[in-house]
């Protein structure tokens, strides 16, 4: 899996976020950039294929280790980005603070995002994307062994009810606690623009999705968008991305 994990990382870099970047962020090649939630470091890797200044921040510590396995001379920090002691340990600021699929998983966003404030230089970008707390995959269903991996908004059942759904189908108690846990810490849309407001930044470019552009690589799915309806874009969209500006 976690082969599958690095390669995907690698494509999705090359062919969607590379573009993305070149086309947002004037003269990105030549930007220092950071990634929260860095996993095996398929991103971090296509950046320092590039010649391109990146390292990478993994809480996972055998995450961290196959990211440097694949590549020794990788620049990967182990540590939770909830960590106050954290800035102090990298002593660094960057140009492009990138954190994808992370911020649903974080409890304390409040201090995340003062730590992301300091890691990032005044005039720099963070893009940010992440699944609504209230879209229909957003507990990560999808890790059942069952047909419960195609069924919506199982996370938003009470979990004496979900249990008994979930031994129904031959699922396990743990299942039916990782799903209730991404719920807990999940981020809604409206939670992630006052932490972004907070600190002042302004957006260049947000976008809600159907179908997110990272299913073309998963699953040969179409990149379909949604429009920007407050309420609704909270339980229909799969996924938020942001790309901001720090004012």
């Amino acid at each position: 899996m976690a082969e599958k994990h690095f390669y995907e990382q690698k494509e999705f870099t090359d062919k969607s976020l590379l573009p993305y970047f070149r086309k947002l962020i004037p003269d990105f090649e030549k930007k220092k950039v950071f990634e929260i939630g860095c996993a095996e470091g398929g991103l971090v890797e296509i950046l320092h294929e590039n010649g391109m200044n990146a390292a990478g921040l993994e809480l996972s510590p055998e995450r961290a280790a196959i990211a440097l396995e694949k590549n020794p001379a990788l620049n990967i920090f182990v540590g939770d980005i909830t960590d106050p002691a954290l800035t102090e340990k990298i002593k660094e600021i960057f140009d492009v603070v990138i954190m994808r699929e992370v911020i649903e998983h974080v409890g304390n966003k409040n201090i995340a995002f003062d730590n992301i404030d300091i890691l990032l230089k005044k005039g720099g970008y963070l893009f940010i994307s992440f699944p609504p707390k209230f879209s229909p995959f957003a507990g990560h269903q999808q890790i059942a062994k069952s047909i419960l991996k195609i069924v919506p908004y199982l996370h938003l059942l009470p979990a004496g009810l979900l249990k008994s759904i979930a031994k129904l189908f031959g699922e396990s108690d743990g299942y039916v606690d990782e799903i209730k846990l991404h719920f807990s810490t999940g981020c809604r849309i409206k939670e992630f623009e006052s932490q972004y407001k907070r600190k002042g930044y302004s957006v260049v470019r947000e976008d809600f999705f159907l179908f997110r552009p990272v299913y073309a690589i998963r699953f040969g799915l179409p990149t379909i968008g949604l429009p920007n309806i407050p309420f609704i874009r909270e339980f229909i969209s799969f996924g938020c991305e942001s790309l901001l500006k720090k004012e």
